[in-house]
Parts: structure tokens; C-alpha cells; sequence
């Protein structure tokens, strides 16, 4: 009997498995194939509509992850003067939101290597849909803060959950592409936090809590989407492997290969959050204060660069998210963040609006174009086993690790200026996402749902 190449290396390393493969116990989709064969050999110019759905659903929910988020940044003054409070205490409303992230994160990713990416996707999307909107009526900062807390759960499972699930579905030769394109649904979600903050507070008048209440509409939207979406077929496949192999999800974990790069990508994510928190975080407020070297300019015209370095963030996450899958991934990382070096003085020390604005669209060209990389990145270098688990969690820790970015900014603007906050935060972190990357590991391209991602990375 011939075996396909997929049952001959299985054979020398779980031959339990090929044994029951070559009695014909083994699932069709998993045999001598890739198991994603609906997407990763079909053709790479042809989208279906399922992977359709599946991507759109999870941009939909990263585009709610950021602006819900970067709501708070832009009316964080507002919130103080409502509930009588001073803006340092009110930017602790963003740490909690990140702080939580992780434990969503873990909760859902576990709950998703175990049951598959749906179910658990839909009942994340409601919870922090309802947290999010019940933020609008928060009578006093307390709720606000306890609703905040109960938000970064929700995200937290967002963004690890949907990336793998649109990762698994789409195909590998377009995986850059779509990378980019997923990624910068979070510099959407700023450039829609930007013009709703401009239209409801500034052209109509109306209060800050509106824009939490509208926060609901684009993930009702990505909840109708996901409902439609089939079951990811890499993460069935894996479990026909792990109960042909009698494997656990925890002897995946256990591994000494999965632990390191597990340590490695938290140090990676902590960076790259550190490097997109530093630049956009406290950014709004340096643009319209006249305090602590702040550029002053008019709230309308802060809001306005917003949009213009939020369509920068968009064209670079798209533009270097495919550029990635020619170069591969750790190259095209290397790349932008060497080049978004340069401009940081254009960046901080701008007296302007026009060079401002220049700055800043720059920065978020190679910041986010960093980024565009990151959700292919991630679920490339995770095992199909805990997909679901692995890129959020490491993602979500470098998001808790960064949480203190907003308010040590703050605080050196106090005593020496916004230029220099900016610039001492901002050039360390461009150095390290470097060097991180540099030392680490690229899978670019690799198949999903085959041997070589069955249980563990063969690159360690």
C-alpha cells in the first residue's frame, strides 16, 4: 500500500496514528492532505463566502475592540469633568481595560481549543456588547471603572479567537494581505472613534456617553456575520489528531518548545503594544494642550489629524501586511520600525499643524504597518492545537505589560514636557520591537492543518 507523504512522517513520529490511518479509521479531511483543502489548495485569487464571513466578522470585532477603546481617549477629559474627577484618575479606565484582557484571553481561548471557534466567538461578542453600552448609563466613575474591568474580558477574547479562525480560513498564499487587512481594523476603529467623537460631541453637542451607546451597532453586526460562519476544518482536524494520538491540550502546553516561544512572544507583544500605545495613547491630548509643551491646537483640528494618521495607520497595515508574505514577516517588521525611528522628532517636537500632521501620519504608516504582520505572525508560529489560546493570550499579556504606557507618559509630561515623553518612550520600544524580531523565528506561509503544525511547532 502507498501512503501519502503526510501518513509516512506521521508514521516515524505517532505510529498509533498511522496505523489506524492505514486501517481506514482515520477522518477523510485529515488523510494525506491538507486539512484546510477548502482554502489552502483552492485557488489563491478565490475567496468564498464563508471565508468571506469569517474575516469580515473578525475586522468587525477588532474594529469594535478599538473604538470602544479609543473612545475613552478622546472624551477622557470630559468623563473627568463629569464625574468630578482629575484626567490622571480617569486614564486608569484604560489600564483596567488592558489589565483584564488577558484573563478574557484565556478564558475564551481554553474554551475555544476545546469546543471549536464559533460558540465561544458568539458568546464573547454578546457579553462585551452589552458591557460596552451599559458603559453610556454608568451613574457614577466606580461603575464606569467595574463595566470597564467586565469590557477588557470581553476584547480579550476578541482579537486571539477571531484572528485564528479568519487565519485558518483564508488561504496561505494571501495570508499577508489579509493579515494587514485584519489588523487594521483597529486603526478603523480609531479613525471611526475620531469622526464619531468629532460629529456627536463636537458638531452636535451631545455628551460622551452617545458614543458608548453607539459602540453596540458594529458588533451586532459581527454577531449576525459570525452566526453564519462554518467551524474552522484546521481546528477539527486537530482534534481527530489529538484523540487518534490520545493527546491533551495541556501535554501541548507542557512542551519545552511551545513554552519558550510562548516567553518570546510576550516580550515581542509587549513591545509592539508599548510601540502602537505610545504613539497614539496620549497623542490627542499633546495635540490640543497648551500645558507641559503641548502643541494647542483646536480640539476640531486634533480630531482631524486623528483621521488623517488613522487612513496612515490603514494604507501601512495593508501596504507591509503584504509586502510580508514576499519578504516574510520578521523582515518586513525590521523594516518599519527602523524607518519610523527618523521621524520621531517630525513626530514630538513639531510646532505645527502641517508638520504635525505630517509626523503623524508617518509614524502610524510604519507603526501600524509593523502591526499589519502581527495577526499572520502569531497564528503562524502557533500550534493548531491551541490556536485559539496561544496568539491571544501572548498578544493580551503584551497589551497588560504595556498598560502603564498611558500614565508614565502623563507623568513625564508633567515634568518635562509632552515632546519629551514622547520621545523617551517611543525610541526605546522602536529599538526593541527591532531586536526582538530579529532574534526570533519566522513561519511565513506555512500550512495549517498538516503534520508540520499538528501538535507543536517544528521551528522552535
Amino acid at each position: 500500500m502507498i501512503l501519502p507523504p503526510d501518513v509516512l512522517e506521521t508514521r516515524d513520529r505517532h505510529p498509533t496514528v498511522a496505523n489506524c490511518i492505514i486501517k481506514g479509521l482515520a477522518p477523510a479531511r485529515w488523510v494525506g492532505h491538507d486539512a484546510n483543502v477548502k482554502t489552502q489548495k483552492s485557488d489563491k485569487n478565490k475567496i468564498t463566502g464563508d471565508q468571506r464571513n469569517s474575516f469580515i466578522a473578525a475586522m468587525l470585532g477588532w474594529t469594535m475592540d478599538a473604538f470602544d477603546y479609543f473612545i475613552v481617549v478622546f472624551v477622557y477629559a470630559d468623563i473627568a469633568r463629569t464625574f468630578h474627577i482629575s484626567k490622571a484618575e480617569v486614564v486608569w479606565v484604560t489600564t483596567a481595560t488592558l489589565v483584564m484582557r488577558p484573563v478574557g484571553a484565556l478564558l475564551f481561548g481554553l474554551w475555544a481549543d476545546r469546543v471549536g471557534r464559533r460558540l465561544p466567538l458568539m458568546v464573547d461578542v454578546m457579553f462585551y456588547s452589552v458591557v460596552g453600552f451599559l458603559c453610556a448609563f454608568a451613574p457614577n466613575f466606580t461603575v464606569l471603572m467595574i463595566l470597564r474591568l467586565l469590557y477588557g474580558i470581553g476584547m480579550g477574547g476578541e482579537w486571539g479567537l477571531g484572528a485564528a479562525l479568519a487565519m485558518e480560513k483564508v488561504p496561505a498564499e494571501r495570508r499577508g494581505f489579509f493579515s494587514g487587512l485584519l489588523q487594521e481594523g483597529y486603526a478603523l476603529g480609531y479613525l471611526l472613534a475620531s469622526i464619531a467623537s468629532l460629529v456627536v460631541m463636537n458638531w452636535l453637542g451631545l455628551s460622551w456617553r452617545w458614543l458608548f451607546a453607539l459602540s453596540i451597532i458594529p458588533a451586532l453586526i459581527s454577531l449576525i456575520i459570525r452566526y453564519r460562519v462554518q467551524e474552522s476544518e484546521v481546528w477539527e482536524a486537530a482534534q481527530d489528531r489529538m484523540k487518534l494520538t490520545n493527546t491533551k491540550i495541556r501535554d501541548v502546553l507542557r512542551n519545552g518548545a511551545v513554552v519558550r516561544r510562548f516567553f518570546y512572544l510576550v516580550a515581542l507583544m509587549t513591545a509592539f503594544n508599548w510601540m502602537s500605545h505610545g504613539t497614539q495613547d496620549v497623542y490627542p491630548t499633546f495635540l490640543g494642550a497648551t500645558a507641559n509643551h503641548g502643541a494647542g491646537l483646536s480640539s476640531v483640528t486634533v480630531k482631524w489629524i486623528a483621521v488623517v494618521y488613522s487612513v496612515g495607520a490603514i494604507i501601512g497595515g495593508l501596504f507591509f501586511g503584504t509586502l510580508s508574505q514576499r519578504y516574510g514577516r520578521r523582515y518586513t517588521v525590521i523594516f518599519c520600525a527602523v524607518l519610523a525611528l527618523p521621524i520621531v522628532p517630525i513626530f514630538a517636537y513639531s510646532r505645527t499643524a502641517a508638520m504635525l500632521c505630517l509626523g503623524a501620519f508617518l509614524m502610524q504608516l510604519f507603526v501600524q504597518g509593523a502591526w499589519g504582520v502581527i495577526p499572520a505572525h502569531l497564528t503562524e508560529m502557533s500550534p493548531d492545537a491551541i490556536r485559539g489560546l496561544y496568539p491571544g493570550v501572548t498578544y493580551q499579556l503584551g497589551n497588560l505589560l504595556a498598560a502603564f504606557n498611558l500614565p508614565i507618559q502623563e507623568r513625564l509630561a508633567e515634568s518635562h514636557g509632552y515632546p519629551f515623553a514622547l520621545t523617551v518612550t517611543i525610541v526605546p520600544v522602536l529599538l526593541a520591537v527591532t531586536i526582538l524580531t530579529l532574534i526570533g523565528k519566522d513561519a511565513t506561509g506555512i500550512r495549517f492543518g498538516t503534520a508540520e503544525t499538528a501538535f507543536i511547532p517544528t521551528r522552535a
